[in-house]
């Protein structure tokens, strides 16, 4: 039977979403050797119409694997290689005037920038003036941009996946906490291990080809992006969910004293609307139809670790976002009577 909020032909499309998933990682395993994390990461964001930043040293086929998803999604995709001379322009479109031959007059006609197309691969985001960042903000929040006074909605669905280098920061535009919030998730694309690093010299220096099929289309993912939001959730998950957040934030009542010491700015509401979007779509991937603390705490470090503006003690100790959000994990009960019943909390609660 289907949980209560699924009718019985959303429960079919979620049996339809798991064979899609393990799909995927099929073809992709084609190209792609490990990665798996990432890429279920990837996938969560997708179907909970977020968006990803991407950390990691040059060479670990972050463009591939994106390209490479979208082939296996049947989306369009764009790859824009964002340099200081970039100007918003260069990837919204512009207006052109063009001469109507029938009638000799002439008009405007507007011509797409890559941003028109459902996957959108922005190669080195910080590399770009906050001019060519904003433009690309709109975009991602309101799914349009505007050039003129007119507004162009782009395509649905629409995936924004932004990478970083962080060997390299001379001449580089930081990332502003504003936009840092709109992502849903800030992935690290680590080394891989000695085997998927053999595996992948041995086939990218010979011939194999690969055929990479199609698993699903932009009309699938965005009824899927659908069922995604009608999951059920319980109230004590979304109440965990929010006491992890809300124990990032310096100064409110039952906040743990090492935050206090080590962060200087906690996290938005934002947060919470993305570990619970983010639970409800890993329990689909993983064919289930409710959402547990665990789902919450699995995506705890890939949508807080950006969030966080750590103090000078926390920096010049070399204490990283993701040992803090460890911590919080932590002192935090997942069990209902023990978090509701816990004086700290019961003042998080209050607040």
């Amino acid at each position: 039977m289907p949980d209560e909020g699924l009718t019985a032909q959303d429960a079919a499309a979620v049996e339809k979403l798991g064979d899609a998933r393990q799909k995927i990682m099929d073809q992709l395993s084609q190209v792609i050797v490990g990665q798996t994390a990432v890429i279920d990461e990837l996938l969560i964001s997708l179907f909970s119409r977020g968006h990803c930043l991407l950390e990691g040293v040059p060479g670990l086929a972050k463009t591939l694997m994106i390209s490479t998803l979208s082939r296996a999604l049947n989306l369009s995709f764009s790859r824009i290689q964002f340099t200081p001379d970039l100007m918003p322009a260069d990837i919204t479109g512009t207006e052109i005037i063009e001469e109507n031959r029938s009638t000799g007059s002439r008009e405007f006609r507007f011509l797409e920038g890559p941003l028109f197309s459902n996957i959108i691969l922005a190669d080195e985001i910080n590399r770009t003036p906050p001019k060519t960042q904003a433009a690309l903000l709109e975009a991602m929040q309101e799914r349009q941009v505007t050039v003129g006074r007119v507004r162009h909605a782009l395509a649905d669905p629409f995936f924004v996946l932004a990478t970083q280098n962080p060997i390299e920061q001379e001449g580089t535009y930081p990332l502003p906490e504003a936009q840092q919030d709109r992502f849903m998730f800030k992935v690290f694309v680590k080394y891989p291990n000695f085997d998927e690093e053999f595996e992948g010299a041995r086939r990218t220096t010979t011939t194999i080809s690969d055929s990479i099929e199609p698993v699903l289309k932009a009309e699938e993912i965005i009824e899927l992006q659908r069922i995604v939001r009608e999951v059920p959730v319980t109230d004590h998950v979304i109440r965990y969910a929010l006491s992890l957040v809300r124990q990032t934030r310096v100064g409110e009542p039952g906040v743990p004293e090492f935050v206090a010491d080590q962060i200087a700015w906690g996290a938005g509401p934002r947060a919470v609307q993305f570990l619970v979007l983010g639970a409800k779509a890993q329990a689909l991937l993983e064919g289930r139809t409710h959402v547990t603390c665990n789902d919450i705490q699995a995506l705890a470090k890939p949508v807080l670790r950006h969030r966080l503006v750590l103090s000078f003690t926390a920096q010049s100790e070399g204490v990283g976002a993701d040992a803090l959000v460890e911590r919080i994990l932590a002192v935090t009960p997942t069990k209902e009577a023990a978090l509701t019943n816990d004086a700290r909390f019961q003042k998080i609660f209050a607040s």
